[in-house]
């Protein structure tokens, strides 16, 4: 199942990817379980990432960008020549508990002098 974006988030999330480097590299073997897994993970860890693909057939990187956005549950955001956008949400994890606030001691009495009377 494709994830839906409309326009108006497209044109937000290619901004943000404007700056991105490519993070996983896709070789002549295609796409592999081990790759597709790394896209996995940097999905998960970035949400929004760009994707570099090496051959010169355009209609097999238009294949490989749909079989990646299926197979991962993610939206196909641009393709540009030899790269791919892809995004997909951060999963929501269970948020850690947060830890006792240290004590603080009592603040410092102000000394005696001329300056403090008031």
């Amino acid at each position: 199942m494709l994830l839906q974006l409309s326009s108006v988030e497209r044109r937000a999330l290619k901004a943000r990817a404007h700056a991105l480097e490519p993070v996983v590299l896709v070789g002549s073997a295609g796409l592999t379980p081990a790759v597709a897994g790394e896209i996995d993970r940097s999905l998960t860890a970035h949400a929004l990432i760009k994707v570099r693909v090496l051959g010169d057939d355009r209609n097999g990187r238009a294949d490989i960008l749909s079989r990646i956005c299926v197979q991962l549950n993610a939206a196909p955001v641009q393709q540009i020549g030899k790269i791919l956008v892809i995004y997909r949400p951060k999963p929501d994890l269970p948020s850690k508990p947060k830890p006792h606030p240290k004590r603080r001691k009592a603040p410092r009495a102000l000394k005696r002098s001329f300056q403090n009377r008031a």
